[in-house]
């Protein structure tokens, strides 16, 4: 099986720590330049951006809020002028704002769909245009299993992840007649800072709703992206791929 992703060159969103910075470095294992899109923590992307230039990586940070919808484009050109081309988009950027649905104030609402959802929408439209003329390309949009079940607390979040699906499910229609692969991962609970911070007994209950037993690691993710950006996934589009333990088995 080919995985070998040399003379490429990757886009990440959200890939300062966590999912997102294990996705950068699993690329950059595979022999892919890489540019480092983030607004949190852009202080930990520009260290990150820094290891892999001394691994021989061309890589690049770039500081931009992904739901600044006329940005996108800026961003994309940004990182094609600095790596000399673009072959893969990873839409990993996301956020939480929890809180029962009659609880929840419009700004939570609105933050979470505009990070997660327009964010997502932005960038996969700033490539659509040179993917399409390139006639390659690979689009991975990083949902959630609470996209596909629910979850009580986060109805923005759900909803923002549900999204992501159904448009990695239009697009993979829309581009794919130009040779370019759409396809979506849908994590479980996965060992971030994020989930680090989340109250034992969520925890317990999710591990017991694990049939694997076990919380995933960021490096679960990132391999399934390098797969889905490799030629041994060419046949592969439009699929939510489930990186959850089993939680929806």
């Amino acid at each position: 099986m080919n995985l070998a992703l040399s003379g490429q060159a990757a886009l990440v969103t959200g890939a300062g720590r966590g999912i997102g910075a294990a996705i950068v470095r699993e690329l950059a294992r595979a022999g892919c330049d890489v540019a480092l899109v983030e607004f949190g923590a852009f202080a930990e992307a520009e260290s990150l951006a820094g290891e892999l230039r001394d691994e021989g990586r061309r890589s690049i940070a770039i500081r931009a809020d992904v739901s600044d919808f006329a940005g996108a484009e800026r961003t994309v050109a940004a990182a094609v002028d600095a790596l000399g081309r673009i072959d893969h988009l990873v839409c990993n950027a996301g956020i939480t704002r929890d809180a029962l649905s009659w609880k929840m104030t419009e700004e939570q609402w609105d933050q979470v769909i505009d990070v997660n959802l327009k964010g997502c929408f932005a960038y996969c439209r700033a490539v659509a245009g040179p993917f399409r003329k390139q006639l390659h390309g690979r689009i991975v949009n990083i949902a959630s299993v609470n996209g596909l079940r629910g979850k009580a607390g986060q109805s923005n979040y759900a909803a923002s992840k549900a999204g992501i699906i159904a448009l990695t499910r239009t697009l993979a229609r829309e581009l794919g007649p130009k040779g370019v692969n759409v396809n979506c991962i849908a994590p479980g609970m996965v060992r971030t800072g994020m989930t680090a911070n989340l109250p034992p007994a969520v925890l317990e209950s999710a591990l017991a709703d694990t049939p694997l037993g076990r919380m995933a690691e960021p490096e679960d993710v990132a391999r399934v992206v390098v797969f889905l950006c490799s030629e041994a996934s060419r046949h592969i589009t439009g699929e939510v791929i489930r990186v959850d333990g089993g939680q929806l088995a």
